[in-house]
């Protein structure tokens, strides 16, 4: 396909085969002279790129930078996108780089270019990706890279890149389950990935042992792509293992083919060197020891050839001529051993902590290099010699010999005023004969001339390194010691807040802080800052920072507190003669905090007691966490180091507390009883105010069914006299008519007149009934109903 580049005057464009590009310059005139599009300039640039012309390629992109149109929509991208190319093409040389100065270089100007892109469009998947490989690639940003993948995943989970590069990063942690688990899925995202990912997979199965899937997985690799100098390598070392003459024939075959494609390949070049250069070599000493069989130095240097080999058969010859060597030359176990190899051996005892040993081999090493100057290449053993001394210099000031270690220091100077690493040691070795002169003021019993003496050599020597080395922040924090330790809180306190700011990861300066937090008796602040010291540096098991936090909660009246970090403190060093000390006190007094409270229950007040009774007998126990006690107070003072008299001062408080414990056990006894007592009978009074109120609910419900039961008897009343006075006023129509008068209105009685009337007329009509004919009827006079 075409490249095209429109003309800015007209609507024809300018067609460009990728296959057969022209001359760069004349490319990039054009692209200026129409003011074409950013986008014209990367396809441009790209196909530079594609055709191994990285001049042109450079060119253009560096040019469109500048003169590139971006009066268009979306040109941010474009801008991001040619920031990123250019980035990864110097991510790409910098990683192959060999110099390091070179290599730094390109690695920084790929930083910048990122960095740029960062602020156009700064979570664009591509642009994650590219820096996440540029991490990846520089080395010590392998936790950047991944957090970038899975950033990258999170968006899109079947990102093969992001993919691939989590597999990478899995290897180099050596979880090659996980590795392979990300190489599956990408194949399973892109089954027509490129031969990389199956040469990772191949690598996977051969960290696993599984070196058929992993014969596999290379094969189908040079199927993809028969220039695959990994695959090629990767067969070849298969071929090796199987230790036949045929199959290291075909390796060596593999090797040279990957030679030819990548000559400059590290893997190729090692394992070619090892095949040729041992055999070759035990060729020539083969015949060596056929013209002389009883050659000493050539049995023993075939004898090491053939100890590295991996076939037993020469294995066998190894055994054998080295031990022709030792049956001829029984005496030779002390051969002339190099002084590189001496001053390496002292190295490794300086590691294991083994400083005489180490300093012997030392000696040993300037003397014979001395010696050797004197015979051999004078230049290359005073060169060796400088760093022997520097190693003996170190090795003094391990074994506190700081005028012996400063002396070699000067040495080395007069005759190497550059060597970096003697003046930053001669600075440390100032700052810790600082800390040893500021060490002392901590020890008990101390004079004052004495102290203030060793508080202005400290002060002298920080200042003298401080002075060598002006960022030195540890010198810094041991100033701001001293002057605390002089009393002048304030400054110091300044001291510390520089040196926190100039760096967040120096440990001893939070501490310190909180420290002066505790002279100014701002407790809150400084239980604050122990504990994010603590959290933040991960020392929940340093005993000391304990010890420190549990002294400032002492102070801010949270004993309880106090006790639980003691007891922390005391399952790291059970032993401790300090901290059972401490630990012994700080229960003493939270037990004497508790019996003096009035309020305190019977449950503490018993705990309390049975703290001071181990406390007094050197108990067995400290606490909830069953550490044992091992020795009474005034023991444990002494180990201590504490003061006879205030030990003994404690012992007797935890005695005159224990006499009065009975009367504190009585009194919280009675209160807990009287407790009991009002709680017993405030709980019988909400039970009778309940039965009361139950009682009271129930006679409200009883008078509320009764009045509804009554009224449907009075409804009953009223309909049979309406059907009595219906019956009367039927049967004395004829009256009515003769009277011709209306009847009144009837009017409405109490229902106890109501029924005295009832009887009254009952009466009337049975007297009615049984009276004579003659009599004459009575009238009656009608009421309306």
């Amino acid at each position: 396909m075409s490249l095209e580049i429109p003309l800015m005057t007209t609507d024809e464009v300018i067609e460009l085969d990728p296959e057969q590009l022209p001359s760069g310059d004349e490319v990039l005139s054009i692209l200026q002279q129409e003011r074409s599009q950013l986008n014209v300039w990367i396809n441009v640039a790209l196909a530079y790129y594609k055709q191994r012309k990285i001049d042109d390629f450079l060119k253009i992109l560096e040019a469109s930078r500048v003169d590139a149109n971006i009066d268009y929509r979306d040109f941010e991208r474009d801008q991001m996108r040619a920031l990123d190319m250019l980035a990864a093409y110097y991510v790409q040389e910098a990683n192959k780089e060999k110099l390091k100065d070179k290599k730094k270089e390109l690695f920084t100007k790929a930083t910048l270019l990122y960095t740029m892109a960062d602020k156009i469009i700064m979570y664009d998947q591509n642009h994650l990706l590219g820096r996440a490989y540029f991490c990846l690639l520089e080395g010590d940003k392998m936790g950047q890279a991944d957090t970038q993948f899975n950033f990258v995943l999170n968006q899109s989970p079947n990102n093969v890149p992001s993919l691939l590069g989590k597999a990478c990063i899995a290897f180099n942690r050596k979880d090659y389950r996980g590795a392979l688990a990300f190489y599956k899925k990408a194949l399973r995202t892109n089954p027509n990935s490129p031969a990389a990912l199956r040469l990772g997979m191949g690598h996977c199965f051969m960290k696993l042992n599984n070196q058929e899937k992993a014969r596999m997985a290379f094969e189908r690799a040079l199927q993809l792509d028969p220039q695959c100098v990994g695959a090629l390598v990767g067969l070849s070392i298969l071929k090796l293992n199987q230790q036949e003459n045929e199959s290291n024939k075909l390796a060596v075959i593999m090797l040279s083919k990957a030679y030819a494609i990548d000559p400059k390949n590290p893997m190729v070049l090692n394992h070619l060197a090892n095949h040729f250069f041992f055999k070759k070599a035990a060729q020539c000493f083969e015949k060596v020891l056929k013209a002389q069989p009883g050659n000493y130095e050539t049995m023993k240097i075939l004898g090491s050839l053939y100890a590295n080999s991996p076939s037993q058969l020469q294995r066998d010859i190894a055994r054998q001529h080295l031990k022709k060597v030792t049956e001829q030359f029984p005496d030779d176990v002390n051969a002339d051993i190099p002084a590189e190899i001496l001053n390496n051996v002292a190295a490794l005892h300086y590691r294991l902590g083994n400083l005489s040993d180490a300093k012997k081999y030392l000696e040993e090493a300037l003397e014979r290099e001395k010696s050797d100057a004197e015979s051999l290449d004078a230049q290359y053993y005073n060169s060796i010699a400088v760093t022997t001394m520097y190693n003996l210099a170190r090795l003094n000031e391990a074994l506190c010999l700081y005028n012996k270690a400063e002396k070699l220091y000067k040495d080395i100077l007069k005759e190497h005023p550059n060597y970096i690493d003697c003046y930053l040691s001669r600075n440390g070795d100032l700052a810790r004969r600082s800390n040893v002169w500021l060490q002392t003021l901590h020890q008990p019993c101390r004079e004052k001339d004495r102290e203030k003496r060793h508080q202005e050599r400290a002060l002298a020597m920080y200042k003298q390194v401080l002075k060598n080395d002006p960022k030195n922040i540890w010198a810094a924090n041991g100033i701001g010691c001293v002057l605390a330790h002089k009393g002048c809180i304030n400054e110091a306190r300044d001291i510390f807040a520089q040196v926190r700011e100039a760096t967040a990861d120096f440990p001893d300066v939070w501490m310190n802080i909180a420290h002066i937090y505790v002279e100014q008796k701002q407790y809150i602040n400084a239980i604050q800052m122990y504990e994010n010291c603590i959290r933040k540096f991960r020392a929940q098991h340093e005993v000391e920072w304990l010890t420190w936090l549990a002294r400032a909660q002492t102070l801010a009246g949270r004993t309880n507190a106090a006790r639980g970090t003691l007891l922390r403190a005391r399952r790291v060093a059970p032993h401790e003669p300090a901290l059972l000390y401490n630990t012994a006190l700080a229960l003493r007094r939270l037990a004497a905090t508790v019996l003096k409270d009035e309020r305190a229950s019977l449950g503490a007040v018993l705990r309390a007691v049975h703290e001071l009774h181990r406390l007094s007998s050197g108990g067995a126990e400290a606490g909830p966490g069953g550490v044992a006690e091992n020795a009474a107070v005034p023991a444990v003072a002494e180990r201590a180091r504490i003061e006879t008299g205030a030990a003994a001062g404690e012992a007797r408080a935890c005695a005159d507390l224990l006499s009065q414990a009975q009367w504190h056990v009585t009194r919280a006894r009675r209160q807990h009883d009287e407790e009991l007592t009002m709680r017993d009978r405030q709980r019988e009074q909400r039970e009778a105010f309940r039965r009361q109120q139950k009682r009271q609910q129930f006679k409200e419900k009883t008078k509320n069914a009764l009045l509804f039961a009554d009224m449907p008897v009075e409804s009953k009343g009223r309909g049979g006299r309406r059907r009595r006075d219906e019956y009367e006023s039927g049967s004395s129509s004829g009256e009515r008519a003769a009277d011709g008068r209306e009847p009144k209105q009837r009017k409405r009685k109490r229902d106890g007149e109501g029924k005295k009337s009832g009887g009254k007329k009952k009466r009337e009509r049975a007297q009615r009934g049984s009276g004579s004919d003659s009599d004459p009827p009575r009238k009656r006079r009608k009421r309306p109903w």
